[in-house]
């Protein structure tokens, strides 16, 4: 067979590019003749930059920023070139992978890091910009980005506000005398949420970034009077923090639009049409994806591997979704020919998070002997 393999991230363990050697060293291990297609995803999030620069034969470039933590880095950025493209990955700057677990509260980090590759990116004269936002480690809506490219926050006392935790007390609002520009900008959102309210960014992705609940209330206030005083320079402000994928990325979705003049795209769509994704599902006669849990979030957000899923079943191809573990409904469970875990049938999660690679080869390796086509 002809076996495409397009994975995404196993979050906190493998890489997309990691895992879908595993996935395709195990397969082979049980099918040696069938034809390997490796082809790594990304809906926006962690890899979206190296693994479509990749694919587009990106220069890669580097700009000395900060993560959000404040601290020195030298975060890449990616060329194209033949298109005048620029790639932008944010979780390779502010990103909740680039800190140590559990040291910072998101209280005390921001996206002013983002302003400095940005500005390293408008020196290239790009024609077209792409910016994947998922991973984040911060909540600011992009207050520090807006920082750092010039804007200015005004308290009622018409002093300088330089935390977005002191939004609160926000009275003015002040945009820079010259706008980047980076060509068309389109920011790649790998979730639909607003940026305000019950599902919007602070209470759904807030706690996985270190929120606690007594946060949510003082986080959103401060959300809420920046949307609140934006509104009063141009009321599409209130409408964009209402735009699915405004609350992407600690609401950083909201802040390339209002800051910057951005586009929400489908991330997983972009990186789908920029890399051709579509001619190599055509060509498979088998699917393979996965991720580190599917679960019911995996088709209702707009996550890769679902969407890996229906463009398969879209061309009438038999997709098989291997995960870490598996807690999809029945209906989440439809665009999938089959769907396999390595917890609890194969190790205990401590086992599967300390050798990810080795699990995941045995879970493709059952998988292709155990397996038969409908």
């Amino acid at each position: 067979m002809q076996v495409l393999i397009a994975p995404d991230k196993f979050k906190g363990t493998l890489d997309a590019s990691e895992a879908a050697e595993a996935i395709a060293r195990g397969w082979l291990k049980q099918r040696p003749d069938d034809k390997v297609d490796i082809f790594p995803i990304s809906d926006g999030g962690d890899g979206f930059g190296e693994l479509l620069g990749k694919r587009l034969g990106a220069e890669t470039r580097f700009a000395r920023t900060v993560n959000a933590a404040g601290q020195p880095i030298n975060a890449p950025w990616w060329w194209v070139p033949k298109l005048q493209l620029a790639i932008v990955e944010s979780a390779k700057v502010i990103g909740l992978a680039q800190l140590p677990a559990g040291k910072f509260h998101p209280f005390d980090l921001d996206t002013r890091g983002l302003a400095t590759v940005l500005r390293e990116v408008e020196k290239a004269r790009p024609k077209l910009s792409l910016v994947g936002i998922g991973g984040s480690a911060t909540n600011d809506a992009g207050f520090g980005m807006a920082v750092g490219l010039g804007w200015r926050f005004v308290d009622g006392r018409g002093r300088l506000i330089r935390s977005w935790t002191s939004l609160d007390a926000l009275r003015a609002v002040e945009p820079p005398k010259e706008q980047l520009r980076l060509g068309q900008l389109t920011v790649a959102v790998d979730v639909r949420n607003p940026l305000l309210g019950p599902r919007g960014a602070t209470r759904i992705y807030g706690p996985q970034k270190g929120i606690r609940p007594e946060d949510f209330e003082p986080a959103e206030r401060c959300l809420r009077k920046l949307v609140r005083v934006l509104a009063d320079l141009s009321p599409r402000y209130r409408k964009l923090s209402a735009a699915a994928g405004a609350g992407a990325a600690g609401g950083l979705g909201f802040g390339f639009c209002a800051f910057l003049g951005g586009k929400l795209e489908p991330g997983f769509a972009l990186f789908a049409k920029f890399t051709g994704l579509e001619k190599h599902v055509k060509q498979a006669d088998l699917v393979i994806t996965g991720e580190g849990a599917i679960d019911k979030t995996t088709l209702l957000m707009g996550k890769g591997v679902g969407q890996v899923a229906r463009l398969a079943r879209r061309f009438r191809r038999p997709c098989l979704g291997l995960a870490g573990i598996v807690t999809a409904s029945r209906t989440s469970r439809a665009p999938f020919a089959g769907l396999f875990a390595i917890v609890p049938e194969l190790a205990s999660q401590k086992e599967a998070m300390a050798k990810p690679r080795q699990w995941l080869t045995r879970l493709a390796s059952q998988t292709a002997r155990e397996w038969r086509p409908e």
